[in-house]
C-alpha cells in the first residue's frame, strides 16, 4: 500500500473517530503516572490493584484472537499494554483493533499484571486517542545508511532510534555539568548580543543581516569575545557564557554553521592558572557524562586522566614540518605549502600560512589529550605576549585526536598593542582575508580605561561530538541541509 493510500485509510478512521464522539486530537491527557514511575512503583501498584493511566506512542501491535498485545512508549520508558475483549466488550475492543494503528498516541487505563513470559504489562479497561498518526512509522529506519535523510526527518530519527535520543540526553548533561562547574568556581553567567556592528573575536567570516528599524547593517556574531571582556573592563571578575555563534565557513567534521559555545573570563587570572581550571572543567564534564574518563575516537582509546602533557607549538611545528618558526619566512612557508599540496588563499599572511600547515601537517599527530602552548603571535592577536619571547602569545589550545577541541589565553590588555594588532588584521581584509578580524575602535578605548590581567577560554559542542566519536552536525538535533 502507497503512503498516499494508508494516509487515505487512516483519515478515514479519524472520521470514525468522530463519528464514535472520540476526539482524534484532545488538547490533554488524565494519565496519572509516566511509564517509568510504573516500571519503579510496579510491585505495590500491581499488589494493590490501584488503577493506572498512562500514554504515549504505539510502537508495536499483536493481536491473537481476541486479545491484542501492544508496546507504548513515553518519553521515559516502554510498557507493554493488553487488551481482552472479554473484559474491555467486544464493541469497545473491535472498535480499539479498527482505529489504533503503530504511531498513534493514545491514553490507556487498567491495572497491573506480570505474564507468563515475566512481561510487565497493563491490563487495558478503558483507552482514548490522544493524536491519530496519517503516516506509518518507517519499517528499516535502523537500517537506513543515508544520514542526509535522518538527519532531515530528525523527529523520525529520534522515535525510531534510542541512542539517537541517549546521545542528545548526554549533550544536555554536557552543557548542564559546563554551567554547574563554572558557577560552583565562582563564574557568574551573562548574556551578550548576537547582532553586532562590527563582528569580532575571532578569525572567521560572518553572516550580514540589515536592521530596518535603524536602516543599519549587522553581523551575526563569531563570538562573544570582546563583549565579556568589556564585562571585565565594568567590574566583574568571573564570567561566562553558553550561546549560539555564527560562522559563515564550510561543513565538514568539526565545522557547523550555527554552534552553540561556552566563552568565560576569570580576571586577576593568566594562562598557566586557567589551564588547571579547564583540565578540570574538562575532566569534571567528559565523567559526568560517561561516568569515566576514557572512550574511541575512529576506533582508537582516548584517556583524558589528569595531568595532561603540554606540547611546545614551535618544538612541534619544526618536528613534523622541519621548518623554524622563529626565522621562517613567509615565502619559505608559502613554497612549504604549495610542495605539499596545501591549499591556501592568494593573499594570506604568514600567521595563517602557519596556521593552515600547521591544521594539515602536524596537528594529526597529537593524539592524546593535551595542551598545545605558546603559538605565534601572528596568528593570535587578541593574546597577551610571552615575556620571555615576545614572538609568542601566551596562548593554550586543548588537542586530542588530531583536532582542537578549545582554545584559551592570557587576554591582551594592552590597547596600544591591540590597536598595532587590529591594524595588521585590517590590511589582512584590505588584502583578501575573509576571515581577518576588524578594527574595534569601541574595544580599544574599552580598554585604555583599564582591563586587569584577565585569562579567557572556550570550547563548542565540538568537544562533545569528539567524545561521542560523531561528525558534530549529527549531534544537533536540526542541522543546516542543502535543500533538495
Amino acid at each position: 500500500m502507497s503512503l498516499e493510500e494508508i494516509r487515505k485509510t487512516r483519515l478515514g478512521k479519524i472520521e470514525l473517530l468522530r463519528e464514535s464522539g472520540m476526539d482524534p486530537y484532545p488538547s490533554g491527557t488524565t494519565r496519572t503516572h509516566a511509564i517509568q514511575d510504573v516500571r519503579v512503583d510496579f510491585s505495590s501498584l500491581e499488589t494493590s490493584r490501584q488503577t493506572v493511566s498512562i500514554s504515549g506512542r504505539v510502537r508495536a501491535i499483536r493481536s491473537h484472537g481476541g486479545s491484542t498485545f501492544f508496546d507504548i512508549e513515553d518519553g521515559t520508558g516502554k510498557l507493554q499494554g493488553y487488551l481482552k475483549e472479554d473484559a474491555l466488550g467486544k464493541d469497545s475492543y473491535d472498535f480499539f483493533t479498527s482505529v489504533v494503528d503503530v504511531g498513534d498516541i493514545i491514553e490507556v487505563s487498567g491495572t497491573l499484571f506480570v505474564t507468563k513470559k515475566e512481561e510487565q504489562t497493563l491490563e487495558v479497561v478503558q483507552w482514548r486517542m490522544l493524536a491519530k498518526s496519517l503516516l506509518p512509522l518507517p519499517e528499516k529506519w535502523h537500517g537506513l545508511e543515508d544520514i542526509e535523510e535522518r538527519l532531515r526527518r530528525r523527529y523520525l530519527d529520534l522515535i525510531m532510534d534510542q541512542n539517537v535520543k541517549e546521545l542528545f540526553m548526554k549533550k544536555s548533561i554536557f552543557w548542564q555539568e559546563t554551567r554547574a562547574f563554572l558557577i560552583s568556581e565562582g563564574g557568574l553567567e551573562v548574556e551578550t548580543p548576537v547582532l553586532e556592528k562590527i563582528p569580532g573575536g575571532a578569525d572567521a567570516e560572518p553572516f550580514k543581516t540589515h536592521l530596518n528599524a535603524l536602516d543599519i547593517d549587522l553581523y551575526l556574531r563569531i563570538a562573544p569575545e570582546l563583549n565579556l571582556k568589556r564585562l571585565i573592563v565594568g567590574g566583574y571578575d568571573k564570567i561566562f557564557e553558553i550561546g549560539r555563534i555564527f560562522r559563515n565557513e564550510g561543513i565538514d567534521r568539526e565545522h557547523l554553521q550555527d554552534y552553540t559555545q561556552m566563552e568565560m573570563y576569570w580576571s586577576y587570572t593568566d594562562y598557566e592558572q586557567l589551564m588547571q581550571i579547564v583540565e578540570r572543567l574538562v575532566t569534571h564534564v567528559i565523567e559526568k557524562m560517561l561516568g569515566g574518563l576514557t572512550h574511541t575516537y575512529q576506533s582508537k582509546d582516548i584517556d583524558w586522566s589528569r595531568p595532561w602533557k603540554k606540547i611546545d607549538y614551535y618544538e612541534v611545528f619544526h618536528q613534523y614540518t622541519g621548518l623554524n618558526l622563529a626565522d621562517v619566512l613567509e615565502k619559505e612557508l608559502r613554497d612549504y605549502a604549495h610542495e605539499n599540496g596545501i591549499d591556501i588563499q592568494k593573499h594570506a599572511g604568514r600567521g595563517r600560512l602557519i596556521d593552515v600547515i600547521f591544521k594539515k601537517k602536524v596537528r594529526p599527530h597529537l593524539w592524546e589529550p593535551a595542551f598545545l602552548i605558546l603559538p605565534p603571535v601572528d596568528i593570535e592577536p587578541l593574546a597577551k605576549r610571552w615575556p620571555q619571547d615576545t614572538g609568542k602569545v601566551e596562548r593554550f589550545q586543548i588537542v586530542a585526536g588530531g583536532s582542537e577541541l578549545g582554545k584559551g589565553f592570557s587576554e591582551l590588555n594592552d590597547p596600544l598593542d591591540q590597536l598595532e594588532r587590529f591594524k595588521e588584521q585590517t590590511n589582512l581584509g584590505k588584502a583578501g582575508d575573509k576571515e581577518a578580524q576588524r578594527m574595534d575602535e569601541d574595544f580599544v578605548e574599552a580598554l585604555e580605561y583599564g582591563m586587569p590581567p584577565t585569562a579567557g577560554f572556550a570550547y563548542s559542542e565540538r568537544l562533545f561530538a569528539f567524545v561521542m566519536d560523531r561528525p558534530v552536525r549529527e549531534t544537533v538535533f536540526f542541522p543546516l541541509m542543502r535543500p533538495k
